[in-house]
């Protein structure tokens, strides 16, 4: 069995509300009205039985032989003119000169008299010949002593006729009220219906468990950027990724500084820290979603794996060039000149040979090493020349090759691409690491370049010298710029002492 969605429950919740609001409503009210309407006849009584007493006809009827002859005519003229049902004229032991029913006359009243003849005037509910009323007593003085009594009351049912009246109205209010409460709660709950598309409480409970438990088990990064730029959502790897504090969710992307995440829909890389991410952005209704891998590894990877096709490259260049060369040799042969064939063959292979001596000898890091090689081959294809210089000297510290990778590769691509002539010192010790690229390019000021997007091509796509700029500072060291020579300077990695 199905259970009700969490829109049904509210629609039965706020009509039970609305219900009970307006039936307790409606019952303080006749409540309050009955109170009213008895006070007020209980007011009409008293002021109708104290004109009558004052009356002075009334004074003048009691010295004759018979007072209900003059009284009786007398008293129904007031009932009738003033609305109220009955008006009793008795003497002070409660017989009565009046009644609206002639046969009560001569009776005795059927009520309290006893305030009225000790000369006050009071007002009770009392049951009498014509049923249950509100009653006032009066006295009737004369020469400072009770000559007579007057009471004037109106039955209970006549105020139940009145406060019928003013249930019907006060009905249809209720009715108003409720039809108005069930729209208002039906056109509420239709939108709560749309909104949590008819789920109930367990389940909407259930895929909030599993949003929250998706969102914090995954390994990217994921934001959600409303559309005026206040981030809604961040998840754990979005907020170690981007370094971003524990408060951040409410607050504006721009005081983050994630606005430039949100410039394009584009897959692009972003430097945040030590790390190097892909951010991917795509709009939504919601406002912009922002996806964050981490690519530091791959970047490395990318980096080292560059250098090594660099290296293959100018392998399969210099094995072309050798097949070449070799050629020559063997024509040179057939046309019996063996000894310019030696000397050909000879020299190339010293250069290669010296070459290869020299970056090897000077570079104990063999993965360095490969890089200088495969760099040097490259610039030589490219119309440059690639120099170690005689002073270098690198052992193999226990540095991450792959930083090395990106700090030398990318500062030498970018001395290729602005100069004829590339020069490079390596050296290292206990202390730490020096690397220095110098070529004879127009140079560099400021440090701007090693901001992300900077480039000498003008397509705001740079990434090399920012990816520099960001491994130097992941190692602890420091990079300094003097035209066209750049210095990097890398602490030794602390090892730990042999037991």
């Amino acid at each position: 069995m199905r259970r009700w969605s969490l829109a049904g429950q509210m629609l039965v919740l706020q009509l039970l509300v609305v219900t009970v609001t307006a039936a307790g409503g409606a019952t303080l009210a006749l409540v309050q009205a009955h109170r009213l309407l008895t006070d007020e006849a209980g007011s009409t009584a008293k002021a109708v039985a104290m004109s009558v007493a004052a009356s002075p006809d009334v004074l003048a009827a009691l010295d004759e032989r018979d007072p209900t002859a003059r009284l009786q005519p007398y008293a129904e003229r007031v009932r009738t003119a003033t609305g109220v049902d009955f008006i009793t004229i008795m003497r002070p032991d409660g017989t009565r000169y009046t009644h609206p029913n002639p046969a009560e006359i001569g009776g005795r009243f059927l009520g309290h008299i006893e305030p009225a003849l000790r000369g006050e005037t009071f007002t009770e509910t009392y049951t009498g010949t014509l049923g249950p009323s509100k009653r006032a007593v009066t006295p009737v003085t004369a020469g400072g002593r009770v000559r007579a009594l007057v009471s004037a009351g109106i039955t209970i049912d006549r105020i139940d006729a009145r406060l019928r009246d003013q249930l019907a109205w006060g009905g249809l209010i209720v009715a108003l009220a409720l039809g108005l409460g069930a729209a208002g709660t039906w056109l509420v709950t239709a939108r709560l219906r749309r909104q949590t598309h008819g789920l109930g409480p367990v389940e909407l409970g259930r895929i909030h468990e599993h949003h929250d438990a998706v969102l914090h088990a995954v390994r990217e990064g994921l934001l959600l950027v409303g559309r005026d730029g206040t981030l809604t959502l961040c998840n754990d790897a979005a907020r170690q990724l981007l370094g971003l504090p524990a408060e951040a969710e409410g607050r504006h992307v721009a005081e983050l500084g994630l606005a430039e995440l949100l410039t394009d829909d584009e897959e692009r890389v972003h430097l945040a820290g030590d790390r190097v991410l892909a951010v991917n952005s795509a709009a939504s209704r919601l406002g912009t979603v922002v996806t964050v891998r981490d690519h530091t590894e791959l970047q490395a990877l990318t980096g080292q794996l560059d250098a090594e096709r660099g290296f293959a490259d100018s392998l399969r260049s210099a094995a072309h060039e050798a097949a070449n060369r070799l050629h020559t040799v063997i024509t040179l042969v057939e046309l019996g000149r063996t000894e310019q064939a030696v000397a050909l063959g000879t020299a190339e292979l010293r250069a290669a040979q010296e070459l290869t001596d020299r970056v090897v000898g000077a570079v104990r890091e063999p993965v360095l090493a490969a890089l200088l090689l495969g760099k040097s081959a490259e610039a030589a294809e490219r119309g440059a020349e690639l120099v170690i210089s005689a002073d270098s000297e690198l052992d193999d510290l226990g540095l991450d090759p792959r930083d090395l990778v990106t700090i030398v590769g990318n500062l030498i691509d970018n001395a290729v691409d602005a100069a004829s002539r590339v020069e490079v010192h390596l050296s290292g010790d206990e202390r730490g690491v020096l690397i220095r690229v110098a070529d004879d390019g127009p140079g560099l000021t400021g440090r701007a370049a090693f901001e992300k997007g900077w480039t000498t091509k003008g397509d705001g796509h740079g990434l090399g010298l920012a990816l520099v700029g960001q491994a130097v500072r992941r190692l602890g060291g420091t990079i300094d710029v003097a035209g066209s020579v750049f210095t990097v300077r890398l602490p030794a990695p602390r090892r730990e002492p042999v037991p």
